[in-house]
């Protein structure tokens, strides 16, 4: 009883609050913006056609409460929740009448597929290069990867991919241009072919920028845990340098890396957006930059929204998780 009223309970309850205010916050922002989205439809259908005035005013009063914006203030926030629990975030501005949940489930596999795999990569590559090269700090192969690291980290990742865009796609066409794959989806090795092709690039940009990042903090982390008593111990036993590593060094280091790797999973449902619009490639990132570019507020809120609950509940998960890697802390 006391695990649930000391520990989990009060990180749930910052969690709900922290998606409250979110969620307040993201209703409120696109409220404040000077132009106004039912007008912008309106215009847009009526440019080439005429429309009696009771016609017209039944169009707008349609589109007022299509879009949740009948009423003040209060009224439209009350609605709003009403409608988010319901998991009904309005239809898009700009893709009328479909629905913002269908155009978000759309582009959510592909970027959970690129961003996945892009993560759990540079964070096992960053971790492990991170942890030998702090640990042998003056070998010639540990200093060429510092120097190249070092090199790497204030580059940004949208450089990178623009980089490797031009040299894996024009002067070494090895790769394709744009897109996310070929052909419709099936369960065949040319469809998954063409799927690794696509994302290749787009990964490796990521890949290795995040490579770079986290390769810093844990040389950082492996530098300050080797002046440990207990590293020094385990070294004056003889312990071979392998067990050292490993136990000592790396499991002393992972819990603020661990956490580094939860957030990074909860940012996965804002996607990877200028890797995605540099490379044209079909996931959240690209949907939310077209939404930005064409003032879609409820498109660009609902993935907002995505981002805020995934954040949020991968901080909570790994919070709760903490005790399982760190033995200083306990549940009770």
């Amino acid at each position: 009883m006391s695990l649930l009223r000391e520990y989990i309970l009060p990180r749930l309850l910052q969690w709900v609050i922290v998606i409250f205010v979110g969620v307040t916050v993201t209703f409120i922002i696109p409220r404040l913006a000077p132009s106004d989205p039912v007008q912008r439809k309106y215009d847009q259908i009526v440019a080439f056609q005429t429309m009696d005035p009771q016609a017209a005013r039944s169009l707008r009063e349609s589109l007022t409460e299509l879009y949740g914006l009948e009423g003040n203030m209060f009224d439209q926030y009350i609605g709003y929740w009403g409608r988010l629990i319901r998991g009904d975030l309005g239809p898009s501005f700009t893709a009328f009448p479909t629905p913002v949940i269908d155009l978000i489930w759309s582009g959510l596999p592909w970027t959970l597929g690129l961003l996945l795999v892009a993560i759990i990569i540079s964070w096992f590559l960053g971790l492990f290069l991170g942890t030998v090269v702090g640990y042998f700090p003056n070998s010639w192969l540990s200093q060429f990867t510092d120097k190249t690291m070092i090199s790497i980290l204030p580059v940004p990742y949208y450089i990178l991919a623009l980089l490797l865009l031009i040299a894996f796609t024009y002067y070494l066409p090895l790769f394709p241009l744009v897109g996310g794959a070929r052909g419709q989806p099936e369960f065949t090795w040319e469809y998954f072919k063409s799927l690794i092709e696509h994302a290749f690039l787009p990964a490796l940009s990521i890949i290795i920028g995040s490579t770079a990042s986290r390769f810093i903090y844990a040389r950082a982390l492996t530098a300050t845990v080797l002046s440990s008593d207990y590293v020094r111990y385990a070294e004056t036993a003889a312990l071979p340098k392998r067990n050292v590593i490993v136990q000592y060094v790396a499991r002393n280091t992972l819990l603020p890396q661990i956490t580094d790797l939860g957030l990074s999973f909860g940012t996965v449902f804002s996607g990877a957006l200028i890797t995605e619009v540099v490379f044209s490639y079909p996931g959240i990132g690209y949907t939310l930059y077209n939404a930005i570019l064409q003032a879609d507020f409820n498109l660009i809120m609902g993935i907002t929204l995505f981002s805020i609950v995934g954040i949020a509940t991968a901080s909570l998960l790994v919070d709760l998780s903490y005790p399982l890697f760190d033995p200083r802390i306990r549940y009770r």
